[in-house]
């Protein structure tokens, strides 16, 4: 199943449309999509025959455009955390990009004057199910779908000295939180945990990995974070990048106006993200 935030409205994707998902269930489920999270396990045993109709992708809005928290993974790829010069530990760090930073497919982003941004494509999972103390092994049956992600990252607000570091105002400007184009459910992908991921700025590849190369991968995220705090329904999980980001490189290298992002992972799609001036 595949399952899109259309202008505002929850549809779900088949063949080359969408179906409106409160209109073709009589209202049985809400337009909004973030509430559709609420009945996801009704809807996963849904379906319709109603037609789909042409949609165009620039229409698509975050899937999960007002989650009640959002989880942030820090350093889980063994090449992000050699590039950064760190050693990974025992738990992964987290911390949060506030919710007023997501947006959708084809957001135009501005760039925070004097700011230096950095690109982090990520694998974003969307909890479908109440997840409290959930153990690795279950944690699969929590999840409603994947998606693509863009961790955006404006370093000097994050990393600039007194400590402590400031990574969620530096991950949280407007638009920084890019997330779709939709929404896909585990069940869709031979082995959800082993994706193909790869980030270009404009026609330059800057980042590829695999998801299983995660130091902490999605099932163990789920089992640490529900330990500490219940994951809600509608929950969003960015999960780490891999490495290949511009503060790095040498010289290092960050977004400048008129490029353009194409963040993808294999048996979702391609999230396209374009940067302007502040």
């Amino acid at each position: 199943m595949r399952v899109a935030n259309l202008a505002g409205r929850a549809v779900l994707l088949t063949g080359d449309g969408a179906v409106d998902i409160e209109k073709a269930g009589g209202g049985r489920f809400p337009a909004d999509p973030q509430a559709l999270f609420e009945r996801w396990d009704e809807l996963r045993s849904w379906s319709t025959d109603a037609a789909p109709v042409p949609f165009d992708e620039s229409d698509l809005e975050a899937p999960a455009p007002a989650p009640r928290q959002v989880f942030a993974i820090g350093v889980n790829y063994r090449d992000h955390a050699e590039e950064s010069d760190i050693e990974p530990g025992t738990r992964p760090p987290v911390f949060t990009k506030f919710v007023s930073c997501l947006t959708g497919q084809d957001a135009v982003v501005a760039l925070p004057e004097g700011g230096l941004t950095d690109w982090e494509v990520e694998l974003v999972v969307v909890i479908g199910r109440h997840a409290h103390r959930v153990a690795a092994a279950d944690a699969w049956d929590h999840v409603a779908g994947l998606t693509v992600g863009q961790d955006l990252s404006e370093r000097i607000t994050q990393l600039s000295p007194p400590q402590p570091q400031q990574f969620s105002l530096g991950k949280s400007f407007p638009g920084f939180g890019p997330m779709g184009p939709w929404l896909v459910t585990p069940d869709e992908f031979a082995n959800p945990g082993d994706l193909e991921i790869s980030c270009l700025l404009d026609s330059e590849r800057m980042q590829h990995a695999r998801t299983s190369q995660m130091i902490f991968p999605v099932p163990e995220l789920i089992e640490k974070l529900s330990a500490v705090t219940p994951l809600l329904p509608g929950d969003v999980i960015f999960t780490g990048t891999p490495g290949g980001i511009g503060g790095t490189r040498t010289p290092a290298r960050f977004l400048a106006p008129g490029e353009r992002l194409h963040s993808t992972i294999e048996g979702i799609g391609t999230l396209r993200t374009t940067f302007t001036g502040a």
